[in-house]
């Protein structure tokens, strides 16, 4: 019989609308010869599967599964690609844990650790990974403007610790700039502000996923956002220039690549990730990679980074995702 494979999109974060372009994507991509595929919708505490007609069908919480014309219908797997809370932090893990479902991503720990970027920062920086210089500033922390450009320079970056797609996130070239960057921080995403100095260079990212008997790091992306940074409007819509594989050297992608592989092995992750990095421009494209961000969550949109680099790699995403769902 098919397996019943839950897509599980949504969440309560500003992310809402990429995770269901997400979920689009892993619908399109899913082998449905092969596997029933439903897309459950989370909001807060609404939990809901949508049929194909557009009608809502509420999930049974205690068991993961829903009712259907009499018949009761027990999901398989879920596949989690919500970006944010609660399906990126770890908290979604717990319950299919409990549960006793399996799921896509990573575990409870090495979710929550990567959804918190100035931890994770910080762990994987003791075991030598070269990251940006930060500060974490919690509601209630003073620090002086004065004090954070004399330790991150300028111009620097303010943006919410945790969440993604760069809501939020301000370029600060000035020291006046920093205050309203702050604030805007804390009203998109308000569990703290993380301030990074600003590296200029090359900006790559790789994706890797690893089931049993089989390692895949995929070729990397080069990104040439039009604006300022890689902003929400270069993420999704357009504009930006990404190049597949990324225009630097064998040696130096074979680097960012086997440090990719550790990364997964550091945080203990499973199903796919997507690391970011930078490369310093006066490093002249042969130095060692800045870290930028660990994505346990990626967009899967056919335009997204991860599919692009499956396609560069001459696989096919239908491929991967029957390999992460019969792990």
């Amino acid at each position: 019989m098919k397996k019943n494979i839950a897509i599980v999109a949504g969440g309560d974060s500003s992310e809402y609308v990429v995770s269901l372009k997400s979920a689009e994507g892993i619908r399109s991509f899913m082998d449905q010869e092969r596997y029933n595929v439903y897309l459950v919708l989370i909001r807060k505490y609404d939990w809901h599967v949508i049929l194909p007609d557009g009608g809502k069908i509420p999930v049974n919480k205690d068991m993961f599964g829903f009712y259907e014309r009499g018949q009761y219908i027990q999901f398989d797997f879920a596949y989690i690609t919500i970006h944010g809370t609660p399906g990126e932090n770890g908290i979604l893990q717990g319950y299919f844990e409990l549960t006793g479902i399996p799921y896509s991503s990573c575990g409870v720990l090495a979710s929550a650790l990567t959804f918190n970027k100035y931890n994770c920062s910080a762990f994987l920086r003791s075991f030598g990974i070269r990251t940006t210089s930060s500060i974490l500033l919690r509601k209630g922390d003073v620090v002086a403007d004065e004090e954070i450009v004399a330790r991150l320079g300028l111009p620097l970056f303010v943006k919410p610790n945790e969440g993604g797609s760069s809501f939020g996130t301000t370029k600060v070239k000035t020291t006046e700039q920093i205050k309203p960057a702050i604030r805007k921080a804390l009203e998109e995403e308000g569990n703290g502000v993380l301030m990074e100095s600003f590296v200029e260079g090359t900006e790559v990212t790789c994706g890797c996923y690893k089931v049993k008997g089989k390692e895949v790091i995929l070729p990397l992306t080069e990104v040439v956002p039009a604006n300022e940074f890689f902003d929400y409007d270069a993420k999704y819509n357009g504009q930006v220039e990404e190049i597949t594989p990324a225009r630097i050297s064998g040696e130096l992608t074979r680097i960012i690549q086997q440090r990719t592989s550790r990364i997964y092995e550091l945080i203990d992750a499973r199903g796919i990730i997507r690391v970011d990095y930078i490369i310093p421009k006066t490093l002249s494209g042969d130095g060692d990679p800045c870290l930028l961000e660990v994505n346990t969550t990626p967009g899967m949109t056919a335009t997204s980074f991860f599919p692009q680099q499956v396609c560069a790699a001459g696989m096919e995403m239908r491929d991967v995702l029957t390999d992460i769902i019969e792990d």
